[in-house]
């Protein structure tokens, strides 16, 4: 399968690229394309990047899928341009422009958190590059980011200038630790991963978390759902957490989704990619296997009769 040119990048079996916005050549996002198969899409939540997807990556490609991990706009090491449109819907239509760019899909979308609604929306927009959806700990949400959160990162800029960096690391390893049912998989070089992209201009985060609070998407979402035909798994952790789906959220799907399942994975919180990787790869996998066409099928291991073997957790 053709993929963009570069000897060293290939040679370590990893692809890091920008990607141009077609709407607008200057803003770009992060991706790694990596593996051959049946493609799966991997979306960070607001708060994460591509390294939280360290542990499930190398499962699915290992299944025999090809994962593209994305980082949208303002998220992770992806730039934070003034003056972008930062709306859930404009994120999902620069997610629609890579896979149409890398000629893949329909492709299995595992999102987590907010980028569920990113991920919804893609499946409501562009049916034709989704085959199925991984919810992790996300719904409709219909705007991407508090004004609180806003706030708080330009907090963060001068607490870093007054108390120190260590300080501030303190603060938001705190946060991850009470969104969690299990902290083991946090450690200071993951914390570093995760602070990077953020710690390297507050002012440019606080900017533009503060424009996805304000950005106005064209329509709502809720309404929609019934349109969006197919298959959506969520998962949701099992232990008392902070940053759980809202109530409201949750009802929507039920109420709106045909082709939803629920799972509840005991003793996670919220970041159930961090927490219990081989929960969200063996899903991934099985929903992939579930849904593969014939040609798919075969070089998943369902064999040529398309029996998908049992998926262990």
């Amino acid at each position: 399968m053709k993929r963009l040119s570069s000897i060293t990048l290939l040679a370590l079996s990893t692809l890091l690229a920008t990607f141009a916005d077609a709407a607008a050549a200057a803003v770009t996002v992060n991706y790694r394309d990596t593996g051959v198969g049946a493609p799966v899409l991997l979306i960070p939540g607001l708060s994460g990047c591509a390294h939280g997807w360290r542990g499930v990556v190398p499962r699915l490609e290992a299944a025999g899928l090809r994962v593209i991990v994305v980082e949208p706009l303002g998220v992770g090491a992806s730039p934070r341009p003034e003056g972008a449109d930062y709306s859930l819907t404009a994120q999902a239509d620069r997610f629609a422009a890579l896979l149409d760019s890398l000629r893949v899909g329909p492709a299995v979308v595992v999102a987590h958190g907010v980028s569920v609604s990113m991920a919804l929306r893609l499946a409501g927009r562009r049916p034709d590059l989704v085959r199925a959806i991984v919810a992790l700990e996300g719904g409709p949400a219909e705007s991407a980011a508090s004004p609180a959160l806003s706030s708080a990162l330009g907090k963060a800029k001068l607490a870093s200038k007054l108390l120190g960096m260590g300080f501030v690391r303190g603060r938001f390893r705190g946060s991850l630790e009470a969104s969690s049912g299990n902290c083991d998989w946090l450690d200071d070089a993951t914390l570093q991963a995760y602070l990077a992209g953020p710690a390297a201009d507050f002012g440019a985060a606080a900017r533009a978390f503060r424009a996805m609070a304000q950005s106005v998407e064209p329509d709502s979402l809720v309404p929609r759902l019934p349109q969006i035909a197919c298959r959506v798994s969520l998962l949701i952790g099992g232990a008392p957490h902070a940053g759980a789906l809202p109530e409201d959220q949750f009802n929507a799907m039920l109420r709106g989704l045909r082709r939803l399942t629920v799972e509840k994975v005991d003793g996670a919180g919220h970041f159930l990619h961090e927490e219990r990787p081989e929960i969200v790869a063996a899903e991934a996998v099985a929903v992939a296997r579930a849904t593969a066409s014939a040609c798919d099928a075969y070089a998943l291991g369902a064999g040529p009769r398309g029996v998908a073997p049992a998926v262990g957790r």
